[in-house]
């Protein structure tokens, strides 16, 4: 089987990669070959080419054709006309990566599933690609365009911190500052490892029935903000000072930080994974979050250039802290 992947380099995709090659898949990647060096993958073909161009990529693709194509840096609904105009007759699937922030969001019931309505008020990035699923729906209608859409949640790698700040978070903790948790850390998330994930993921591609279809591929844990937060703390082998401030209040500080936690992470979300293991009896992700961690804490002690500080976030966090009158 041959299969592009437009990116390919990235937390998500990178394991997937490994995980195609293993399997025996013939893979490309289409990217301008500028971050091979952060996740180099061993056996994938690289066809050069910036996917923005769309003539510049249609002279790079024009003797080639698919089973498979994923768009892994699609976000708007340009990207996606762009995507249908090119490979329109050169492939058998196209993948869309989606994102599980796309669905009601705050939610009316849990498990969230595939039918679950896709309404996003808070976040523009989710609107997106509630629009990008739309003209993909349109095009198989209209031209039978054989698409497969997948909605990954919270998916990790090791370089991948999970929490607002990311390293610059683990910096304070470290220096025994206080670090801030949105709401009141109550609420129930959902982190994959991007190993599971993959499984989940290849086993979609070449699959005839998965076309026209929709899925989500996530974790069955279940965690609190708090126990994430402190299993970071743990691993650092220090004690926590957890502030806790609305999500609401956060979004009056910084609306770029706000947006993505009114929009994806301050309600509790869960995901009921049937869909997925139906078609792909193998999907049973088996790493826990605990585990992660540990990958995660000592992949940036092991090199101090991975540890960057952000001076504006820290102040940032700072000014929150400074003004908690409110609390």
């Amino acid at each position: 089987m041959k299969v592009l992947f437009i990116g390919g380099t990235g937390n998500i995709s990178s394991a997937c990669s490994e995980l195609a090659i293993s399997r025996g898949i013939d893979l490309y990647h289409l990217n301008r070959g500028k971050t091979s060096e952060i996740r180099p993958i061993e056996g994938v073909k690289t066809i050069i080419a910036d996917i923005r161009n769309i003539e510049e990529t249609k002279k790079a693709i024009e003797n080639h054709h698919f089973d498979a194509v994923v768009d892994w840096i699609a976000f708007e609904p340009e990207h996606l006309q762009n995507d249908i105009e090119l490979f329109s007759g050169k492939t058998k699937q196209f993948v869309f990566i989606s994102s599980a922030s796309i669905y009601q969001t705050p939610p009316e019931k849990l498990p969230v599933t595939e039918d679950t309505i896709l309404d996003n008020p808070f976040w523009e990035y989710s609107r997106n690609k509630i629009t990008c699923e739309n003209l993909l729906r349109d095009a198989y209608k209209k031209t039978g365009f054989p698409y497969t859409i997948v909605r990954p949640s919270h998916t990790y790698d090791k370089t991948s911190i999970p929490i607002t700040g990311g390293y610059t978070t683990l910096h304070r903790m470290k220096q025994g500052l206080p670090v801030i948790v949105h709401g009141d850390g109550t609420s129930i998330w959902t982190l994959t490892h991007h190993k599971d994930f993959a499984v989940g993921f290849v086993g979609l591609l070449g699959n005839p029935k998965a076309i026209n279809e929709a899925y989500h591929i996530t974790n069955d844990e279940k965690l609190t903000w708090n126990q994430i937060y402190t299993l970071f703390a743990k691993e650092l082998g220090v004690e926590p000072k957890l502030v806790h401030v609305p999500s609401k209040i956060i979004a009056t500080y910084n609306k770029e930080i706000g947006d993505g936690l009114l929009g994806d992470k301050t309600h509790s979300m869960l995901f009921d994974n049937a869909k997925i293991r139906s078609i792909v009896p193998d999907f049973n992700p088996k790493i826990p979050f605990s585990d992660g961690v540990k990958e995660i804490v000592a992949w940036y002690e092991a090199d101090v250039s991975r540890q960057k500080f952000d001076k504006d976030f820290n102040d940032l966090t700072e000014r929150i802290l400074g003004d908690c009158k409110w609390l």
